[in-house]
């Protein structure tokens, strides 16, 4: 059903909104935000993550919807 791909990123190092290489690995095709259970990170990291994406959707460098 989901895919594992075991993404981490490392304990002390907060993602950046400006990392877009870092942040695509989170987003689906459909650009949507990977749930927690499929890439294994922790609550704090997931949250961390998804807060970049949406401040780097905000800032036009990541699209919103994908280009289909």
């Amino acid at each position: 059903m989901y895919n594992s791909n075991n993404l981490t990123i490392k304990s002390n190092n907060i993602p950046d909104y400006k990392d877009i290489d870092l942040l695509r690995k989170f987003i689906n095709e459909q650009g949507k935000i990977l749930p927690k259970r499929s890439n294994n990170l922790s609550v704090k990291q997931q949250k961390q993550i998804a807060k970049a994406i949406k401040r780097a959707r905000v800032l036009g460098l990541i699209p919103f919807l994908s280009n289909t």
